[in-house]
């Protein structure tokens, strides 16, 4: 009798922002059957990432301080269980004080940030796979209201930082920046967060990406 083949599905474990807690379900449902989508999740103890966008909680990673301790708490508590980690981080390191003019996350701890998390994640996945991220335009995020600013130009800065990081660490970049730039203004709902329709073809790209980088 011939022995049936078992065929093994890679595990992904996404970490990211808000933007990445809306492409979630999507991305969730598009890889279904090649793999096994796991990630950063809201807990039972704290609000919903979705309660507040522009405060990290629950499946929001946050910036890259946060990051680095989720990363640290779970490899000493509960190790991540993945073939594949994908991280981003970057639109909440960015948030300028608009009253003092202070970076929420300098680049200088930025890079140091990202080394650190890569390390950490190489502990736990034998893979890791970074985004950059995502478009911010000046004139439709800095409006009266949301008591922070960003810059496009920090956006640029921090996807250098990563570049040269994850260039020097040999770790594969998806350009999801470069993809969601084809969908702004228009593709926004509000400041940074984009239409259901975007967060849908943003799912797709990644999937498209991750069977590329993957293969």
């Amino acid at each position: 009798m011939k022995a049936q083949s078992s065929v093994v599905t890679p595990r992904l474990f996404f970490i990211g922002d808000s933007i990445s807690v809306h492409y979630g379900p999507y991305l969730e449902k598009r890889v279904e059957g090649v793999y096994r989508y796991d990630r950063k999740r809201d807990s039972a103890n704290a609000p919903k990432a979705t309660n507040n966008l522009d405060v990290p909680t629950g499946a929001n990673g946050g910036d890259s301080d946060r990051v680095l301790l989720y990363l640290r708490h779970r490899r000493a508590k509960h190790p991540i269980e993945a073939d594949v980690l994908v991280v981003n981080c970057g639109l909440h390191d960015i948030k300028v004080d608009p009253s003092s003019g202070a970076i929420q996350v300098p680049l200088e701890r930025y890079e140091a940030n990202l080394r650190a998390i890569v390390a950490e994640g190489r502990a736990m996945a034998p893979r890791f796979i970074w985004i950059n991220t995502t478009p911010v335009i000046d004139e439709v995020h800095n409006r009266d209201g949301l008591g922070f600013r960003r810059f496009a130009r920090d956006v640029a800065a921090v996807n250098a930082v990563a570049e040269k990081v994850m260039g020097e660490e040999g770790v594969p970049i998806i350009d999801l920046h470069g993809f969601s730039s084809r969908h702004v203004p228009e593709g926004f709902v509000d400041h940074v967060h984009y239409t259901e329709d975007v967060r849908e073809k943003q799912a797709e790209f990644l999937f498209g990406e991750l069977r590329r980088l993957l293969a």
